[in-house]
């Protein structure tokens, strides 16, 4: 028999659903103007920090509800002679996998309505840009409330390096993390890279 839901769960639940609301909401009205200088803002810092890593493939989201749009670093980075690959589900409780993309793959969308590439190779990426619609000083990220690029990071070994990237509208003071929850290595906003270091975000 199944535990029923604690007034505790419930409130973390509530917490959690209001704010990543409120949060895309708040990205989604950015102008388009002010939205394409914020995501050039963050690419110059994101950029340096990817191009000092030691990293031969790279996983990246495609940009969903007015995020982060990586495709132009994306393409730069091919050009670098990285390997890019999106993620793609494939299971409701399973580990992300990720897929080679390049400019001319051939896309779909997936039961979420995010663009995938519609085949092509599987890739093990070293580093993950992540997407996030909130994050704390901790140096946590709260996504869409489905768990996968949690169960990602758990599941790979050795774990690429979670780069959480968004807007500093997202900053929050905590998402209330739980024991599923994963640090990301860094987070990286308009504002700059921070990384986490001894639990706590620090700007490079």
């Amino acid at each position: 028999m199944s535990t029923p839901p604690s007034a505790n769960d419930a409130s973390l639940r509530a917490f959690r659903g209001e704010l990543r609301a409120r949060l895309i909401a708040a990205r989604e009205a950015l102008t388009p103007q002010a939205h394409a200088a914020k995501c050039r803002e963050i690419e110059r810092p994101l950029e340096a920090f990817l191009e000092a890593l030691p990293i031969k493939a790279m996983g990246f989201c495609w940009p969903f509800r007015a995020e982060f749009d990586a495709r132009p670093l994306a393409m730069r980075a091919i050009a670098r002679g990285l390997r890019t690959c999106l993620p793609v589900v494939a299971g409701s409780d399973a580990p992300l996998t990720f897929r080679d993309w390049t400019p001319s793959s051939e896309m779909a969308e997936d039961r979420y309505g995010i663009h995938i590439p519609a085949a092509g190779e599987a890739l093990r990426p070293d580093a993950i840009i992540m997407p996030l619609n909130a994050f704390d000083e901790g140096g946590y990220r709260l996504g869409y409330g489905g768990g996968y690029f949690d169960r990602t990071l758990a599941a790979l070994n050795p774990r690429p390096l979670a780069i959480g990237v968004g807007f500093e509208l997202a900053r929050v003071d905590s998402i209330r993390p739980q024991a599923h929850d994963l640090r990301m290595d860094a987070i990286v906003t308009e504002a700059g890279v921070f990384v986490v270091e001894d639990g706590r975000l620090k700007q490079r």
